[in-house]
């Protein structure tokens, strides 16, 4: 009981046999009742029919005729005088026939006959009359009978009927059902495997095709999950990797160099260059270090955001002079377009490493000559654009950039390379002011970072 298809099968097997009882009952009810009706209207009709051949010829050898002619039949015939008396019979009569007829002779009878018997599974007949009028008068009865027998074994003959066709309904609906709920939980019960082999790590499932409904929709979701899991899982790696060897790299300079430094043949001046090159290496690390725990803490919400109002042009101008010496060796000019008392609620610090590690890219990744940073405000918002004129990024990394881990290039030298941390962290700072940024890139023409900041009122 486990097993969703067996569960999904039981309940509409359920559901069908209710239905089917239910029908069957009405079917079965409605056929019983109108076959014993239609007898019961037979036998009133035959009554009627040798009532109007009496109220023309009530000689000796028409009442003779009549029972005759009864007694060829499975139905019987009396035929009696106003007084009750037995003017002519078929026979043999069935038993307790005369003694009816005695019971009923004193009923006053409508022209169109009446019903008098019509209990037929306690009965052994069921029984009519037809009244014999002339000129208005009755003058006689006819009393006509029959065995139930008869409608015993055609009710018999139904109820079988109906058993057998109630049992290949109940095999067909049991089959059916069970069949169609395989054909439904099938691809539930292949989601169930999917989504166990990549709980067991194993991100290469393949579903197959989906249909459009909700089922399908699962499905999609479902394999979608898997890809991204395995990109994830991928860069993962490789991000691990990048770190181990850029870690190894200065922590193997750190020594080496230490261990010259520190003997005593090493001269004073290769002595002094020696721990620059400690030091340089050492810087590296802080950095590195520096940015994984300030991408843990983002990860984990344990950050605090203080918001103040910030002139924006000032605090713009003042972040682009820490550049300045970069600036100056890679002969890159920042433009800033910022309109004066443009104001903004931001954290100084924070938002500061958003504007560092954007402009940062452009210069550690982009053989630009010229970054523009421009802002423009409406009713609702700010919009602060950090534009290069770079070599751009190709159009199937952009929807990634701003992912942990994500790195555009994954071959670049020591000198240049990234840990893939810098764009993640400034999404996340930016969020987390209630903003939202986003990055267009055309090759060989440069690329733009926009972040809009909400208007705090």
């Amino acid at each position: 009981m486990n097993k969703v298809s067996i569960k999904l099968g039981l309940l509409f097997l359920v559901f069908i046999l209710i239905i089917e009882a239910g029908l069957f009952f009405y079917l079965y009810t409605g056929l019983a009742n109108t076959r014993i009706s239609e007898e019961l209207e037979s036998l009133r009709v035959r009554g009627n029919s040798h009532r109007e051949v009496l109220e023309q010829h009530r000689d000796s050898i028409t009442l003779s005729h009549v029972a005759l002619m009864e007694s060829e039949t499975d139905t019987d015939v009396i035929i009696t005088n106003i007084n009750g008396e037995v003017l002519s019979a078929s026979t043999p009569l069935i038993t307790g026939a005369k003694a009816a007829v005695n019971e009923w002779r004193d009923k006053k009878l409508p022209y169109e006959g009446k019903i008098l018997q019509r209990d037929w599974e306690t009965s052994p007949y069921i029984a009519t009359a037809s009244p014999i009028e002339v000129n208005d008068n009755q003058v006689g009865t006819v009393y006509m009978f029959k065995d139930t027998k008869d409608i015993k074994g055609m009710i018999d003959r139904l109820q079988h009927h109906f058993y057998i066709a109630g049992i290949i309904s109940i095999v067909f609906a049991v089959v059916t059902t069970f069949a169609l709920s395989k054909l439904i939980t099938a691809p539930l019960v292949q989601m169930k495997q999917a989504t166990e082999k990549i709980s067991q790590g194993h991100l290469t499932v393949k579903l197959g095709a989906h249909s459009r409904d909700e089922v399908g929709q699962l499905g999609t979701s479902i394999q979608a999950l898997a890809n991204e899991l395995q990109r994830l899982k991928k860069e993962r790696n490789e991000f691990l990797s990048s770190i181990s060897h850029e870690l190894q790299t200065p922590l193997m300079y750190v020594k080496g160099y230490a261990d010259i430094a520190k003997r005593h043949e090493t001269s004073e001046e290769n002595r002094t260059k020696y721990l620059g090159v400690i030091e340089e290496e050492a810087e590296r690390i802080s950095k590195l270090v520096k940015d994984l725990f300030q991408l843990a803490r983002l990860d984990k919400n344990t950050f605090l955001i203080e918001k103040q109002e910030v002139e924006l042009q000032s605090y713009l101008s003042k972040i682009c002079e820490a550049f300045q010496l970069a600036l100056s060796e890679k002969n890159v000019h920042i433009e800033v377009n910022c309109p004066k008392y443009v104001n903004v609620l931001i954290d100084e610090e924070r938002f500061m490493q958003v504007i560092i590690n954007v402009i940062d890219n452009a210069l550690r990744y982009s053989e630009t000559k010229k970054i523009l940073i421009s802002v423009e405000e409406d009713n609702w918002r700010v919009k602060l654009s950090i534009q290069d004129y770079g070599v751009g990024i190709p159009s199937e990394d952009v929807p990634y950039v701003f992912d942990k881990l994500y790195r555009v290039d994954k071959s670049r030298s020591r000198k240049n390379g990234g840990y893939g941390l810098g764009l993640s962290i400034v999404k996340d700072i930016v969020e987390a002011h209630g903003g939202k940024v986003e990055m267009t890139s055309i090759a060989e023409k440069g690329t733009t970072v926009s972040i809009s900041l909400p208007k705090e009122r």
